[in-house]
């Protein structure tokens, strides 16, 4: 009798110790460093929403060297965060990319100007200098330069372009009259080095009718066709936007949250919380839930970057609101 007790206990503690490594694994990519600009995602795995939903959530940090196509396409990652205008340039060139959710339902792209400078208007660009992001960034840019007809190879009636590190000092410096900013990240960063807002001109893509979709979430389209993949991402999905939903609601924990996950050291508090309250005014949209990606603003998107040419064709499946719709009932 005891033999047979002793039996049953090793046996429910090996099936403990097994039900206790059995969680999926799911590597997710991030376009940039550990901040309040993906705090959903830390606040999923801090809560643990990623644990109860039998989940081993990696979640690796980006940086200027790092291309989250290029490593998904490599294998490197089950999920990534990007914007649609370099997903859908990399999809074009082969890579398998595909949104299977919309985080940012609001862009929050800007171009910042010194008042001193004279720009008052987009018509002031001329003769100009100006600070652009490059990695897949820079599409927006050139759709709105192409929009208002202004040349981008300098002369007095065209712009000369920088090309911006992820940084404002080209502003602060003054060398260039005007930079790329994001309403949550650099744009404080301006504030933060002593220059007051009245001393700023600040020009939003979206106002300039060229706003294109930021932050999704993107997977690999082949593996998607497996169904028990396809779940387990809707699974990922489920946790992310609950993470995402607590983060909307408690901004300032979820700024130290994501502060506990920097790896650079070079966050402050302050400025996570002012990124994550400024965060959070692009998640929500009174329209879309959190997640959903709208087709007409999709259509916007694929049809700025085609009068472009940054892409050449119709994108065909680039998108699916499957796994968006599994997760919801998961939810």
């Amino acid at each position: 009798m005891k033999r047979s007790l002793m039996i049953a206990a090793a046996a429910g503690f090996l099936a403990a110790s097994v039900g206790a490594n059995a969680a999926d694994k799911v590597t997710l990519q991030l376009k940039w460093v550990a901040d309040a600009q993906f705090a959903g995602y830390f606040v999923a795995k801090d809560k643990g929403y990623y644990k109860a939903a039998d989940l081993d959530v990696t979640i690796k940090p980006g940086g200027p060297d790092i291309a989250p196509e290029q490593v998904l396409a490599a294998g490197g990652a089950d999920v990534i965060v990007d914007w649609m205008t370099a997903a859908l340039a990399a999809r074009e060139k082969g890579v398998p990319l595909v949104n299977i959710a919309q985080i940012f339902q609001r862009e929050g792209l800007e171009l910042t100007c010194l008042k001193s400078s004279g720009v008052k208007s987009p018509q002031d660009f001329k003769g100009r200098t100006l600070g652009v992001w490059f990695y897949g960034n820079e599409y927006p840019f050139y759709a709105w330069m192409h929009k208002l007809k202004i040349p981008t190879e300098g002369g007095p009636n065209g712009v000369k372009v920088l090309k911006q590190n992820f940084n404002v000092d080209p502003l602060l410096q003054k060398q260039a009259d005007c930079i790329s900013t994001m309403t949550y990240n650099e744009y404080w960063q301006v504030l933060d080095a002593g220059i007051k807002p009245s001393q700023l001109v600040v020009f939003k893509y979206s106002d300039q009718g060229v706003g294109v979709l930021e932050d999704g979430l993107y997977a690999n389209g082949d593996k998607l066709k497996d169904p028990a993949y396809a779940k387990l991402l809707a699974r990922f999905l489920a946790a992310s936007i609950k993470g995402w939903a607590y983060a909307v609601k408690h901004t300032n924990e979820a700024a130290q949250i994501a502060l506990n996950n920097d790896t650079t050291g070079a966050q402050t508090l302050k400025h996570q919380k002012d990124m994550m309250r400024e965060v959070a005014k692009l998640i929500t949209d009174s329209k879309n839930p959190i997640g959903y990606l709208n087709v007409g603003d999709y259509d916007r998107t694929v049809a700025e970057l085609k009068e472009q040419k940054i892409i050449t064709k119709q994108p065909e499946g680039a998108y699916t609101h499957a796994i968006y719709d599994m997760a919801k009932k998961m939810m």
